[in-house]
């Protein structure tokens, strides 16, 4: 059970009310009331030790997770690096890592070398069922640490769901280069299984969101790509296998009906080359915000010229791509949420 003192601070009246005014301003974004100013944000987020718990004991490992949060805000002294920017308290513990959708799939899913790696399915392409999630083990595990944290009544931190991925992600996932192949020789098949992972991903978005107040439900990395309320988010990471006719055919309406999923739409995470996709995303009505980390960052102008006035950049800077000259390149970080 909770103790007193960590129910005590994580529904902290002035806390609450503090995320709250963030959230509005970065709404004001969102919504493009603000301009040529850049949002900041770095949040806080628990949950990543004892996580052997929530493979045997999801509601403890919330209970531990939440303890620690409460301990980590009583422990934190404001500095000159949160000046301005939206620090949010978050719980997230990745069940099987960037691999959960898989292992829901049947994969086998193992930890080595400080991380998960799975086993391809030894199925062809175009044969993909859709599993049982009412009965699969994994999905429970995840639901159970859920419902745990829905019913602690805690009202301050946020929740960062597992790892839903996207479609395209988990196709390569199970396939490898067979779905690739597939798209092209037999492209019925990969049709098939790209249906199959969209509605399964669909159907496990539409219960967090049925059962996780919107006011604290954030997709994974919650801390980093924190979005005002009723925004979801998907991995865009393996859209650098495809040509952009590739994935405007195949996997585009996919994706922008996953995001469809959330009231608001959503962000597509982006870490490689993806510039040439850039044109689609533009016209996807469901595509809110874009998450640049690493080499995607490399092509921010290229994402600020193209995309929507109402489409956000999320950036992270690096080496090639500094804070100076993304600000310079943005119109003073007009559209621009800086992370870190």
């Amino acid at each position: 059970m909770l103790s007193a003192k960590a129910k005590s601070i994580l529904n902290s009246p002035d806390l609450v009310a503090e995320r709250d005014a963030w959230f509005a301003r970065l709404a004001s974004h969102f919504d493009r009331t603000v301009r040529n100013r850049p949002f900041r944000l770095l949040g806080h987020v628990a949950g990543w030790d004892n996580t052997t718990l929530k493979y045997t004991a999801p509601e403890l490992w919330m209970e531990h997770s939440l303890e620690t949060l409460a301990d980590m805000i009583a422990n934190h002294t404001p500095s000159e690096n949160d000046a301005g920017k939206f620090r949010p308290w978050c719980v997230e513990g990745w069940l099987y890592g960037v691999h959960f959708i898989d292992r829901i799939f049947g994969c086998n899913v193992y930890f080595t070398d400080g991380n998960w790696f799975n086993d391809y399915l030894p199925r062809p392409v175009g044969t993909l069922e859709t599993p049982d999630l009412d009965n699969n083990e994994t999905w429970i595990l995840a639901k159970r640490a859920a419902l745990a944290f829905v019913e602690s009544g805690v009202k301050l931190p946020l929740l960062g769901t597992d790892v839903l991925s996207s479609t395209l992600n988990i196709a390569v996932n199970l396939f490898s280069e067979e779905i690739l192949s597939a798209m092209l020789d037999n492209p019925d098949a990969a049709r098939h299984d790209f249906l199959v992972i969209n509605e399964t991903l669909k159907a496990m978005r539409r219960w967090f969101v049925d059962n996780v107040p919107a006011s604290q439900l954030q997709p994974s990395v919650s801390g980093y790509r924190t979005q005002p309320p009723g925004y979801g988010q998907l991995c865009g990471c393996t859209t650098y296998l495809l040509s952009a006719e590739q994935y405007a055919e195949f996997i585009a309406p996919l994706d922008n009906d996953l995001l469809g999923l959330h009231p608001h739409g959503g962000m597509i995470h982006l870490c490689g080359s993806h510039a040439r996709h850039i044109p689609t995303f533009r016209d996807m009505p469901n595509v809110k915000s874009v998450q640049l980390n690493d080499r995607a960052a490399h092509d921010l102008r290229t994402h600020y010229e193209i995309l929507r006035d109402d489409q956000l950049i999320y950036f992270e800077p690096c080496e090639n791509m500094h804070l100076d000259l993304a600000l310079s390149l943005t119109n003073n970080g007009d559209r621009l949420v800086i992370v870190g």
